[in-house]
């Protein structure tokens, strides 16, 4: 094991161990490796000849993880692939792990990301806007704070942060940067303070306004639209895909994805007899998604709003 130190801690790990069922032999995909916790975890219950193949879009997740489990990839039984789980099934035919028993999209943040100076992912430590899980793609937060219209990063706030007072902020984004371009996340916090009025115990003002940024910057929820087809492509009968989400907003989109895929029919109600053709393809574990048990919250705060929801594959 590497002497390398991460501050991730895997969120629902139990839950995600029982609810794919790794056995010795299966083959398994983390999609978002970050911090390594639930691969690790894979790579143990799958012992001793199970397959992981780990996927992130963050190079310095990639490279901590290869060093610390050092010993699974020289034995063959770890495979990581710097990639997007938007091309899931690609990566995944190209590293011959398909089909698979079980895929996890963990969607959070590691808390290695937000601690990372550099990165400016949270409003806890000043850092350069950038909010890229991969710095040499796309644009930086600081970027659309200084080209879009007040009515775009409005739109923007509200579609992704769900933020109510997104008009107010947006307002006053475009009045500070007439005087000075916005480039740290100590400033976008503190602007955000000015418009919403912090309660003690309850979460940060500019909590929606990063989350929406962070959206916006990696193309999140559109990337989550095309890994959800593919990872049931990917997965072989009887073969699980478990996916924790962190706001409503990631969570209303693998629910309306999971109910369609576990219909035969999803013809509209006003079409008296099926013409889809369309056929179940998951049975889904979880009616309702799962939570964080309280000792969990207690011992990791950020876990609180975490849901898992776990299907298998027909």
């Amino acid at each position: 094991m590497s002497g390398i130190v991460t501050r991730h801690i895997p969120v629902m790990l139990k839950e995600v161990v029982e609810g794919l069922a790794p056995r010795p032999g299966g083959s398994y995909i983390d999609a978002t490796v970050g911090g390594g916790g639930h691969t690790s975890a894979l790579l143990e219950h799958s012992a001793p000849n199970g397959r992981v193949l780990g996927i992130d879009v963050d190079p310095q997740a990639l490279a901590s993880v290869a060093e610390r489990l050092a010993s699974a990839v020289a034995a063959g039984r770890l495979h990581l692939v710097q990639g997007n789980f938007a091309d899931l099934e690609m990566l995944a035919r190209n590293a011959g792990f398909f089909p698979v028993d079980g895929i996890l999209l963990d969607l959070g943040l590691s808390s290695d990301q937000l601690a990372d100076r550099e990165r400016g992912f949270s409003f806890m430590v000043d850092a350069p806007l950038d909010m890229r899980f991969d710095v040499s793609h796309g644009v930086p937060a600081a970027e659309l704070l200084r080209t879009l219209s007040e009515q775009e990063l409005a739109d923007l706030l509200w579609r992704y942060g769900e933020e109510r007072h997104a008009r107010q902020i947006a307002r006053l984004i475009v009045a500070t940067r007439e005087q000075e371009p916005i480039m740290r996340t100590g400033q976008l916090a503190t602007l955000v303070a000015r418009v919403i009025s912090g309660r003690p115990g309850g979460i940060h003002p500019a909590t929606r306004t990063f989350q929406a940024l962070r959206i916006a910057v990696n193309h999140e929820l559109d990337n989550l639209q095309r890994a959800l087809p593919q990872a049931l492509r990917t997965l072989a009968p009887g073969g699980r895909l478990a996916v924790i989400s962190f706001h409503s907003l990631e969570d209303r989109l693998v629910k309306t994805f999971l109910r369609r895929e576990a219909r035969d029919c999803i013809c509209p109600p006003e079409i008296p007899v099926c013409i889809c053709g369309h056929h179940a393809q998951v049975r889904i574990l979880t009616p309702r998604p799962l939570a964080p048990s309280p000792e969990e919250i207690a011992r990791n705060p950020r876990a609180r709003s975490a849901r898992l929801r776990i299907a298998e594959r027909i």
